[in-house]
């Protein structure tokens, strides 16, 4: 008897999943320029209140790290209380700035979407039981992104601001931050956070897919938290505080990774017997 996959493959050739992939990924671009000409327009809203507040001592980590170090008595949490300049000096800096970070912007909000369309795309070739499962896979996977983008720009950037701003190696070499170069960390640092809270949705799918079990995560446990710490270095400034601030919540989402593949595995291992 012919599977429900075999009949897709037959109704659909290579070249008819192609223009229907073209089209997803149009939609999709579509949605990010659309709402990247929203950012660019609210361009003050955008720089003045979400990109430029993390330099600021009012930004709410920034105040609420001080007014902790306050009550222990340690003034070095009081991050960011002395805002550095930021300078440009390319003519077509600021525009050439201003349309990139608006792409990024259209990008991030435009996540759900984006992802809902890729997930139509892949969701003909499943079968059954297999979309029954996945069922809510769009919306955790944006809440994933939405709380790792959100953890970066509330605890990463200020750290990291704070760090590389203020750091120098002598008092005659004075900190003269470039405006791409102090976007381009920002929307890296974003990006990377809410990309990597990604973690349980690819274990989930991996576990599905039979590429990992349970016990080969809890094997390699020691080698993940080498890699976490590794990836905690990468994206926060080389102190052992904001790394293991980082570093805490991978190895929470990787945990978490475990219960859910430990759960898939014995609901397969039901399923055979």
């Amino acid at each position: 008897m012919q599977s429900e996959k075999d009949s897709i493959e037959e109704e659909m050739g290579f070249l008819d999943h192609l223009e229907v992939l073209r089209w997803h990924l149009i939609r999709s671009f579509i949605a990010i320029i659309v709402l990247a000409v929203l950012a660019f327009i609210f361009h003050g809203f955008i720089f003045d209140t979400v990109i430029l507040a993390p330099k600021s001592p009012e930004f709410f980590t920034n105040r609420m790290l001080c007014e902790f170090g306050n009550m222990i008595n340690i003034k070095t949490l009081c991050i960011n209380s002395k805002p550095f300049q930021i300078i440009n000096i390319k003519m077509a800096g600021q525009f050439s700035t201003h349309i990139m970070v608006s792409l990024v912007a259209g990008f991030v909000v435009a996540f759900p979407y984006i992802f809902w369309e890729m997930w139509s795309f892949i969701k003909p070739a499943l079968y059954s039981d297999e979309k029954q499962i996945a069922k809510g896979a769009v919306f955790f996977s944006s809440l994933l992104f939405f709380i790792g983008v959100l953890f970066g720009y509330y605890i990463i950037v200020p750290l990291s601001v704070h760090f590389l701003g203020s750091y120098n190696v002598s008092d005659q070499v004075l900190n003269q931050i470039n405006l791409g170069s102090y976007i381009s960390t920002i929307t890296s640092v974003v990006l990377a956070s809410g990309i990597i809270f990604e973690l349980p949705i690819v274990i989930y799918f991996l576990s599905k897919a039979g590429l990992i079990t349970p016990d080969i995560l809890k094997t390699y446990r020691r080698h993940s938290l080498v890699i976490i710490l590794a990836l905690s270095a990468i994206i926060t400034p080389p102190d052992v505080f904001s790394q293991i601030l980082v570093a805490l919540p991978l190895v929470i989402l990787y945990e978490v990774g475990i219960k859910i593949s430990k759960r898939i595995y014995a609901k397969d291992q039901s399923v055979l017997v």
